[in-house]
């Protein structure tokens, strides 16, 4: 407990993390070529509350590998049509064909979180959802997909703080949604819905991982690192030997003067 209040205090240092994080860079990427290599099946959901840092961690870990390898998925609100589908029927249509990972960046579990406290969906409804959701992860398991489920977890001092410098910071204001303000005072609320969806939806086939988002930093290596560990991977990289050809003689093509529109220079 005392190390947990300490690590909340101090924040990671910037060069730690690089450091870190450019290590761990290096190891997603012998995951993806071992992914690919070998067709696997990868899906990683992020759930957590408004401002807890699912999208920065996601960011994270996709920087430095290759966007048709790992793919995010933030589903925008269902049309009209997808609202008279089954639900989780349009999730469906994003899930990994082998060599692939899919990150959503929240999920099916709308349902189980904001839909049920904001009243977007009636209680039977999600207590229906809770119920089933556990056989429709048994599905997608036994389908061959390694399905991984992270709950970002911060305080609410923490969320409030964050999602005030999101007012303010104009580089941020785009992650203020309407519905993150509306939501801002249904804190227990939110709080009830998650422990009732832990309660329903954390199996031996699907379990979910909490990861605690005080410091951005240290979530992130931390999830990278929980990441790499649920997906046992080789590292090929080494056998793939690459080698630049030699370069032909440069100059033979003279280029036809084309007046380009040039950026200017200013830095």
């Amino acid at each position: 407990m005392a190390r947990k209040k300490q690590q909340a205090a101090e924040k990671l240092e910037r060069k730690v993390y690089e450091k870190e994080l450019k290590r761990l860079h290096i190891e997603l990427v012998k995951l993806q070529q071992w992914v690919v290599a070998k067709g696997l099946k990868v899906c990683v959901i992020f759930e957590g509350r408004d401002g807890a840092g699912k999208g920065g961690t996601i960011k994270a870990i996709t920087e430095r590998v290759s966007p048709r390898v790992f793919r995010v998925v933030a589903l925008p609100a269902p049309t009209e049509r997808e609202k008279t589908q089954m639900y989780g029927q349009r999730y469906l249509h994003h899930m990994p064909a082998a060599g692939e990972v899919v990150i959503f960046d929240r999920s099916w579990y709308n349902r189980a979180g904001v839909e049920r406290v904001m009243g977007f969906c009636t209680e039977e409804q999600a207590v229906k959802f809770l119920s089933v959701v556990p056989l429709f992860e048994r599905m997608i398991v036994e389908s061959g997909i390694l399905l991984i489920k992270y709950w970002l977890e911060v305080s609410a001092e923490e969320q409030q703080r964050r999602l005030e410098e999101r007012i303010h910071d104009g580089r941020k204001i785009w992650k203020l949604s309407p519905m993150d303000i509306k939501s801002f005072h249904r804190w227990d609320d939110y709080t009830r819905a998650r422990d009732e969806m832990f309660a329903a939806t954390d199996s031996s086939w699907a379990p979910w991982y909490m990861a605690r988002s005080e410091d951005k930093r240290r979530v992130r290596l931390n999830i990278i690192s929980h990441l790499l560990a649920q997906v046992p991977y080789q590292d090929i990289t080494k056998e793939q030997k690459i080698e630049l050809p030699k370069r032909g003689k440069i100059g033979r093509y003279k280029p036809v003067p084309y007046p380009f529109r040039m950026v200017d220079e200013r830095f």
